[in-house]
């Protein structure tokens, strides 16, 4: 069965979520379409201009909720491949000699979604990602 992924986006680790968002919503017009949480500082924003969609996560929480090997330098951002299931297309990668850097996990619960990484050749982050059923 071929794996099929869809709605990709571009994330970049930043350590001023609000400030980058921010920017870009004064600079280049963007529209902020999802924040988390929805109270108090955002370790995740989502901003969109046109079809093109724009996510800043915060470089800690990413590191705490994914124990990502992020640092302040390169790399800084990370393509992220939507799917309907994680699990499959991550073992499908791994069985592919792609290298692994976070395994399938779940995270957030508004709204519930699972996630892996891999990278790569250069070493870029890649996330595949999909809705779960709320817990």
């Amino acid at each position: 069965m071929a794996i099929a992924y869809r709605d990709a986006m571009i994330n970049y680790y930043v350590n001023d979520v609000e400030g980058l968002a921010t920017f870009y919503r004064q600079h280049f017009g963007f529209r902020e379409t999802f924040r988390t949480p929805d109270h108090g500082p955002a370790i995740h924003i989502e901003l969109r201009l046109g079809e093109f969609l724009l996510g800043l996560a915060s470089i800690e929480a990413a590191r705490a909720m994914h124990q990502l090997p992020l640092n302040p330098g390169l790399p800084r951002g990370e393509v992220a491949l939507w799917t309907d299931d994680v699990d499959q297309a991550y073992a499908a990668l791994t069985a592919k000699g792609v290298n692994s850097i976070s395994a399938p996990h779940n995270f957030l619960e508004t709204p519930p979604l699972r996630a892996a990484w891999v990278e790569d050749p250069e070493g870029n982050p890649i996330q595949i990602v999909c809705h779960r059923q709320a817990s």
